[in-house]
């Protein structure tokens, strides 16, 4: 699983290049899990969990705070969740996640992103059955290693499918539905800061691109990562 960790961290890097942009998608996910559910992230494991990812991209505390404030008060937008299937060149695969209060505008967006860079967009199913939804957390490996790490989590009956040393960080991937008890584990066991603690779609098959495919490829995502409402974009393609 390593060069898929891999593409997420390169990813989460250059997302966090940009920081006014990820506050902003954080900012309206917050909102929408509080205002789903109880605005106390004590008692919402949902907008707790989006707290937990956002800590992981240093959105600072204020920016929570009043997303949470609004979910309180007096906002009043409504959001779907959203997602869209896709391809592009030479059998690649995309998954699009999607926050919106315009779902018009959001379908034409992102229908436009893939159709103008090579891809199209398929129907819902078409892809996401080659992706399998993990709970994935990274974290710095220098005072300790795989082994040690599954260790602690079997002997505390936490379920993981796989624990890995990758570049010098050790990765964790597990059931989706076990994301908050592996990452309260992994404190346990000593964790304080995570490299990377999300829900991803990861590919069971990866594909390599190269030359005019490669570059279209890539320009489709920034294109569809760039989109207001996308909060996520997945993929199968093997990035170098």
């Amino acid at each position: 699983m390593g060069r898929k960790w891999a593409n997420i961290k390169e990813k989460k890097a250059a997302k966090d290049a940009n920081n006014s942009r990820v506050y902003a998608k954080f900012g309206i996910e917050i909102y929408v899990a509080a205002k789903q559910g109880d605005p106390d992230p004590h008692a919402n494991q949902k907008l707790r969990f989006v707290i937990e990812r956002a800590k992981t991209y240093n959105v600072p505390k204020h920016i929570i705070d009043r997303a949470i404030e609004k979910a309180k008060g007096t906002g009043d937008e409504t959001y779907s969740e959203l997602r869209y299937e896709g391809f592009g060149p030479n059998g690649s695969m995309v998954i699009v996640d999607a926050l919106t209060n315009n779902v018009n505008r959001t379908a034409a967006d992102v229908r436009a992103a893939f159709g103008k860079n090579g891809g199209n967009m398929g129907v819902s199913g078409s892809v996401a059955y080659m992706f399998d939804n993990t709970a994935l957390f990274s974290f710095d490996g220098k005072n300790t290693d795989a082994d040690s790490v599954l260790e602690f989590l079997m002997e505390k009956d936490v379920d993981v499918r796989d624990v890995t040393e990758e570049e010098g960080q050790i990765v964790v991937y597990g059931e989706p539905e076990e994301f908050h008890t592996v990452q309260e584990t992994l404190k346990e066991f000593g964790v304080t800061d995570f490299t990377v603690a999300e829900m991803e779609m990861i590919a069971q098959n990866e594909v390599s691109l190269s030359g005019e495919d490669l570059e279209k490829f890539e320009k489709m995502i920034d294109v569809l990562e760039d989109l207001e409402d996308v909060q996520k974009v997945h993929h199968n393609v093997e990035l170098d």
